[in-house]
């Protein structure tokens, strides 16, 4: 039983096996190579671009004052809150002035006194004058009365200077805003004795608007802005001949802090450096900002700079998606006129909006691989279609080349 159910089915296989070979060689059918791949072409765009340059530095106080006890006494109140920010000439703290008080009046006493003994010793100067017509008195009795009254005058200007002193003093127990700005907490509280043995700190006052950016340039990049200075006033070759000084332009310069995309804020620069730093090789440049209320910039911060050229010069750009990267460099993948893809390696320049500046490598009429590269293979026929056409074709509701449809 088991003989005949095996031979059966090797007549059916072999069967089958003939069938399908005859099959086969009757029909004539020959392998086809597939249509080559599609692929988003764009020539590089045109543009004019401003150069810049990305720096890290950070953020100073344009004005920070201590507030300090400049006489000797006993601190009787403190009239601002601490944290708040203050005018300038604002009150601040108040010092026992009673003592200090008294010394004026007595310095106003010591005045009128020299103010009398003056008026006399011109009265007796008088007389003696027309006692000396008279040969009454001697003539070194007479110049002995003219320097009484040289001598009363000037007890007079002591005394003033000495009123004057004991007003400056009186003045000091009122202790004032010299800027306005944020103040900070008080370092002593009422009650306590202040400038017995030295001038006490009582608190800090800072200036927030403008605020100041600090950061170090190096050699190259010194040199470059200096050649950008000489070009913005090559105009007026006078300033130029009698400008000694190493000026920088106020090139503007944008801000970002950690958590800003980009540069929100608006500045300029305004100071540099005396020298290059010879064991860094680095220069210090300074920029200003205007700060808006409330305060979005504390001094302290870590901060990005973006220095932007004021020349503009035309350019070559290129998506940034269409740049690759291998152990030679940057390249893009381009389409000849055989539609054939091919490398082209680049050196490339600055970033704009998503489009890489095209420093050296590519021609106006290159065709680039925008979309699609990965279906392009260097040395492979592609069919390559014009970025605008397939943005036309999105619309219209047909899938684009990557959308896999």
């Amino acid at each position: 039983m088991h003989t005949t159910t095996i031979a059966g089915i090797a007549a059916g296989l072999s069967l089958s096996l003939s069938l399908v070979a005859a099959s086969g060689c009757g029909s004539g059918n020959q392998y086809v190579e597939p249509p080559p791949p599609t692929v988003t072409v764009a020539p590089p765009e045109s543009r004019k671009v401003h150069d810049f340059l990305d720096f890290t530095g950070n953020t100073v106080a344009i004005d920070t004052v201590e507030i300090r006890a400049r006489i000797k006494g006993f601190l009787r109140e403190r009239l601002f809150e601490e944290g708040s920010y203050v005018e300038e000439g604002e009150l601040l703290y108040v010092i026992e002035p009673d003592e200090y008080e008294a010394q004026v009046r007595d310095a106003e006493a010591s005045l009128e006194v020299a103010k009398t003994a003056h008026a006399l010793s011109v009265a007796t100067l008088r007389r003696m004058e027309q006692a000396y017509k008279t040969r009454a008195i001697s003539e070194l009795e007479l110049l002995e009365n003219r320097a009484k009254v040289e001598a009363s005058l000037s007890k007079i200007d002591a005394a003033k200077a000495n009123l004057a002193e004991a007003k400056l003093s009186l003045s000091y127990t009122e202790i004032r805003a010299p800027i306005s700005g944020r103040v900070g907490k008080t370092l002593v509280v009422p009650g306590n004795l202040v400038g017995a043995s030295e001038n006490t700190l009582l608190t800090t006052v800072v200036s927030y608007d403008p605020i100041y950016a600090v950061f170090d340039v190096s050699e190259r990049e010194l040199l470059a802005l200096m050649k950008q200075s000489e070009a913005s006033r090559a105009d007026d070759p006078k300033e130029v001949e009698s400008d000694r000084r190493l000026r920088l332009p106020r090139m503007p310069v944008a801000l970002g802090r950690a958590s800003d995309d980009g540069y929100p804020f608006e500045g300029h620069l305004d100071y540099g450096g005396q020298e290059v730093d010879p064991g860094t090789g680095t220069y210090e440049l300074r920029a200003v900002f205007e700060n808006p209320q409330p305060i979005k910039i504390l001094p302290g911060l870590f901060v990005r700079l973006r220095v932007t050229f004021d020349q503009a010069r035309a350019a070559l750009l290129v998506s940034d998606r269409a740049i690759g990267t291998d152990q030679t460099g940057k390249y893009v993948m381009v389409v000849g006129a055989d539609d054939v893809v091919q490398p082209a390696p680049v050196v490339t320049g600055e970033l704009y909006d998503g489009m890489r500046v095209i420093e050296k490598g590519l021609d106006p009429q290159d065709r680039v691989i925008v979309d699609g590269l990965l279906r392009a293979r260097p040395g492979a026929k592609v069919n390559p279609q014009p970025a605008n056409a397939a943005a036309k074709g999105t619309a219209e509701g047909q899938p684009p080349p990557d959308s896999g449809a």
